[in-house]
C-alpha cells in the first residue's frame, strides 16, 4: 500500500500500514501481547496493593512509585488492547475520534512518566542532601500537588498539541505504524503545519530542558553527597537511587527510540525491527519498573516466596483441605 493522497473532507480513517499479513505468525504475536499486557496489570497492581496495604510504605517514595504503576497501566492499555484487536483483523484502519484519542492518551502516558521520574529525583535530593529538612519539605500536601501537577502539565500540553493537529486539513490517511503518533498525523497535513511545528519545538524544548536540568542538578548534588559522606551514607544513597536512575535511562532510551523511527528514514530497518523499536517505550518500561523496584520491597520478595516455595506450614494447612 502506497500513500493515499485525497481530500482533507474525504479523510474519514487512517489506514496503519506497519502490519504484516501473515496469518500464521499474527496469532504468536497476539498471544505475545496478551501475556505482556497481562503481567504489566498484574505487576503493577501488586505493587499499588502491597504499598497501598503496609503502612510502613506510606512515604513519598513509595506514593511517587504508585503514580508510576498507575501511569503505567493507563498507558499500556492506551496502545495494547488496540494492538490485539488490530493483530486478529484483516483491515488495519483505525477512525479518526479513536486515532486522535489514543494520541492523547499515548503523549500524556509519556509525559506524566517523565514528569513523575522528575519528582522522583527531586524527592531523593531532598532525602539524601537534606534529611533534616526531608519531613518538613516533602510533606503529604506537597507530594499530592506534585503528583497532580504531572498529570495536569502533561494533560494540557498535549490537548493543545492534539487540537492543534486536529484542525489541520488532511491530504492522505496512511499511517505507516502500528498505532497514531502526533507527528505521523502532522506529516499528512496539506495545510500550513507552522503553528503546530513551533508548538511542538517549544513545547518539547521546555517539557526536556526543565525537567532534565533539575534531574542534572539533583544527581550532581546527591553524588557530592556520596562522595563526602560515609561508606554507609554512600551504600544507602546508592541503593535507593540505582533503580531510579536505571528506569530514567530505560525511559529514555525507549523515548529516543520512537523519535529515531519518526523523524528519520527506517525503511532498511526489518519490518519486525521497526515494531519493536515502536513498542518499546510502551511495553518493556512498564514491565521493567514493577519488577525492579519490586525486587526492592520485601514485602514483595515474601509473596514471591509463598506462591513459589510454599512453606511447610502452608502446605500442611493445603493438605488439610484436601
Amino acid at each position: 500500500i502506497d500513500h493515499i493522497t485525497m481530500n482533507s473532507t474525504q479523510v474519514s480513517h487512517f489506514i496503519l500500514g506497519a502490519y504484516f499479513g501473515t496469518k500464521l505468525l499474527k496469532y504468536l504475536f497476539f498471544s505475545i501481547i496478551l501475556c505482556l499486557y497481562v503481567l504489566i496489570i498484574g505487576f503493577n497492581i501488586l505493587l499499588i496493593s502491597v504499598i497501598c496495604v503496609n503502612r510502613s510504605l506510606h512515604e513519598p517514595m513509595y506514593m511517587f512509585l504508585c503514580s508510576l504503576f498507575f501511569n503505567e497501566m493507563f498507558g499500556s492499555t492506551a496502545l495494547l488492547p488496540f494492538l490485539l484487536v488490530q493483530l486478529l483483523s484483516d483491515v488495519h484502519t483505525v477512525s479518526i475520534p479513536l486515532c486522535f484519542t489514543q494520541i492523547f492518551f499515548i503523549h500524556s502516558y509519556l509525559g506524566v512518566e517523565f514528569f513523575t521520574l522528575t519528582a522522583m529525583s527531586y524527592d531523593r535530593y531532598l532525602a539524601i542532601c537534606k534529611p533534616l529538612q526531608y519531613q518538613q519539605l516533602m510533606t503529604a500536601k506537597v507530594i499530592a500537588y506534585l503528583v497532580l501537577a504531572t498529570f495536569i502539565i502533561s494533560f494540557l500540553g498535549i490537548a493543545i498539541s492534539t487540537s492543534l493537529s486536529f484542525s489541520l486539513q488532511l491530504c492522505r490517511n496512511f499511517i505507516n505504524k502500528v498505532y497514531c503518533t502526533n507527528y505521523s498525523i502532522v506529516k499528512l497535513a496539506c495545510s500550513d503545519t507552522t503553528v503546530n511545528n513551533i508548538y511542538g519545538i517549544i513545547s518539547t524544548v521546555v517539557s526536556t530542558f526543565i525537567p532534565v536540568t533539575l534531574i542534572i542538578y539533583t544527581y550532581n548534588r546527591i553524588l557530592k553527597v556520596c562522595y563526602s559522606g560515609s561508606r554507609q551514607t554512600r551504600k544507602k544513597a546508592l541503593s535507593t537511587c540505582i533503580p531510579h536512575l536505571v528506569s530514567l535511562i530505560n525511559y529514555t532510551f525507549g523515548v529516543s527510540l520512537e523519535i529515531y523511527q519518526s523523524r528519520f528514514n527506517t525503511d532498511h530497518f526489518p519490518r519486525l525491527t521497526k515494531i519493536f523499536l515502536s513498542l518499546y517505550f510502551i511495553v518493556c518500561q512498564p514491565i521493567f519498573n514493577p519488577v525492579m523496584y519490586g525486587l526492592n520491597l520485601s514485602e514483595v520478595r515474601k509473596i514471591w516466596k509463598r506462591l513459589l516455595w510454599p512453606s511447610d506450614d502452608m502446605c500442611c494447612e493445603l493438605a488439610l483441605y484436601t
